[in-house]
This record gives structure tokens, sequence and C-alpha cells, in this order.
């Protein structure tokens, strides 16, 4: 079980430094090295497109992107942060139907080193930096409510998935976030509620015990977001709640997110939950179809062993002619 939690953060990890490996930093860091035009089009995780592409000029590269949430992070202070991160780099023309764009002048990139390499990492981490908007909204309400002593801050939804969202809501002495995802497969089901299930067992252990509180429930979902309208409340339908909690009766836990390296961290992993508990899904399925496969291999050889082989002698006359059984 620990092993389990330990690869959550592995695998999260992999998967942000994957935004920083592939389509955008490979393209940004050959251009700046060699200009020529560029037009490419990529997918990244829930269904969020990318545009680059050099326009008029060799040496001008857009990036846009276009996120379904759009409206709802631009209303939790997405803008915001992304005047804070890019600054110069944002584009006032928007490229149709995507949500927002960054013009990079590759004659004016910082010289090759730490600095250029700092600027391609935020660029590549655009989508990270946008769906931010709401937990870092959340961390500053829980400051304030904490504050005050009690109350509850704003519960912020985000549909970023087709009958899926997250829901992030503050409170005088933590910050609740809340996964709704839907198994399309009774297998998915079964397989989710066992490995979720893991998550809330695994935190008993004395060496985890500061990791953030997680319960799971199927179907009815849990008390912070009950009242929303048009939950749904099908077999199907799972929901995962994290509390990052300032303390707690019994011990005192770490900040997830006073400490402002730590929550970037606790940003940029629980955005990635969802892609990273179906990922494992899929593997415990193509995992058990190979032990299943091998299994049914190895009884054929078993079979196969067992099998008599009929002796077949021929039989001839005295003249040396063979007798055919008819």
């Amino acid at each position: 079980m620990e092993t389990s939690l330990h690869a959550c953060k592995t695998v999260t990890t992999k998967l942000i430094g994957l935004r920083k490996r592939t389509a955008f930093p490979h393209t940004l860091t050959d251009k700046a090295t060699k200009p020529s035009f560029v037009d490419v089009h990529f997918v990244d995780f829930d269904g969020v497109r990318f545009h680059i592409t050099s326009g008029d000029k060799k040496t001008l590269l857009r990036l846009s992107m276009s996120i379904r949430c759009w409206d709802e992070l631009v209303a939790y202070g997405a803008e915001e942060i992304l005047h804070r991160e890019y600054g110069q780099y944002l584009s006032a023309a928007v490229e149709p139907q995507h949500n927002v764009t960054l013009d990079i002048d590759i004659d004016q990139l910082p010289p090759e080193g730490e600095e250029r390499e700092a600027l391609i990492k935020s660029i590549s981490l655009l989508k990270r930096n946008v769906l931010a908007a709401p937990f870092e909204k959340a961390f500053k309400q829980q400051k304030e409510l904490e504050a005050q002593g009690n109350g509850t801050g704003q519960l912020m939804a985000i549909h970023y998935r087709d009958e899926e969202a997250i829901y992030v809501i503050a409170a005088h002495d933590r910050v609740t976030v809340v996964f709704s995802t839907t198994f399309k497969e009774e297998t998915d089901r079964i397989f989710g509620k066992v490995f979720l299930q893991e998550f809330v067992d695994a935190r008993r252990l004395p060496t985890i015990q500061n990791a953030p509180q997680v319960l799971y429930s199927s179907r009815d979902p849990p008390l912070e977001i009950r009242d929303v309208p048009g939950l749904s409340r099908g077999e199907d339908v799972g929901y995962v709640t994290f509390g990052l909690p300032i303390n707690f009766p019994r011990f005192l836990f770490p900040r997830h997110f006073n400490n402002p390296d730590v929550a970037e961290s606790t940003i940029s992993h629980i955005q990635l939950f969802r892609d990273y508990l179906h990922y494992h899904i899929k593997c415990s399925k193509a995992y058990m179809h190979s032990r299943m496969r091998h299994r049914v291999s190895e009884f054929q050889k078993v079979l196969n062993r067992a099998k008599t082989e009929v002796a077949t002698t021929e039989r001839r006359t005295i003249s040396g002619r063979t007798l055919v059984t008819r």
C-alpha cells in the first residue's frame, strides 16, 4: 500500500515531466537554434488542444490552447495567473477556436542557459498554470478564513471532462478537493474501487501519517458537494475526496500549501490524479490479461503432454503386400 502511494508521486512526476520534454519544448529549442516554419497540432490529457505555428515569420512562434472549462477558470482568476506567468508573451489576438495564445519571438529569447530553460519549462506548463487558478484562490481563501477562526469559502467547480468535474472548497482548517470520475466499464469500477481503497487504508501506516486524507465513495457524493445540482448518482460514478489539513486532532501535519514551493508541487500533482488513476486501472487490466494468457498457454502445454500416441504398425501379407484396413 505504501508502495502504491509512492508510485502515485513517481508517475505524476513523470507525467508532469512529459510536458517539459515533448512537443513544445522540443519545437521551441529546435527553432531557437534553426528558425523555420512550423505548424503542429497536439492534444494533452482531458482533451486539451494545442496549436504551434510560426505564422508569417520564421522567428515567431505562436502557442495556442483550447480547454473546455475556460470560462470557469477565468472566473477563478486564470487570466491574472497568465499575466503573472507570461506577461509580455500573452497575445491580445487569440487564435480562433482557442482560449489563449502566446507569441514567442525567437530573437528575443534569453541566451542559452538556465534562464532559457526556465522560460521553456514555464511555457510548456501552460495548461497546468491555467488549471492552478481555483487551487490558488482556495489557498488564499483558507488563510483568510483561518484568521477569522471559522467559515467556508466558495465552492469552485471545474468541469474539465464530459460527466466529470473537480470541486475545490476552502475552510478555516483545510482545503478539500473532490474528484468525480465515471467508470465506463464494470471492470474499471471494480479495479478503481480496490485501488482507491488502498489510499484510504494506507494512511493508517505510521510512516505516511502526514499524507493528505483520502476518502472514496461510490454513487453518493460527499457531504461537501451534496447540494450541488446535477450531480450523477449512478453505479458507474465515484467520488474521491482529498483533505489538505492545517492540523488534525491527534497529529500535527506539515502544511501542504502554506510553503510556496510545496503549494506548487501540490497543485501540479493533484491535477493529474484522474489520469494517474485511470492509467493504473488500464495497467492492472493489461497485467491481468497477460497473466491469463500465460496461464492458458501453460494449460495447453500440459494438455499436449497428456496426449497418448497411438502406435501404428504395418501389416503385410506373405508376398510382401501391405494390408489396408477398409
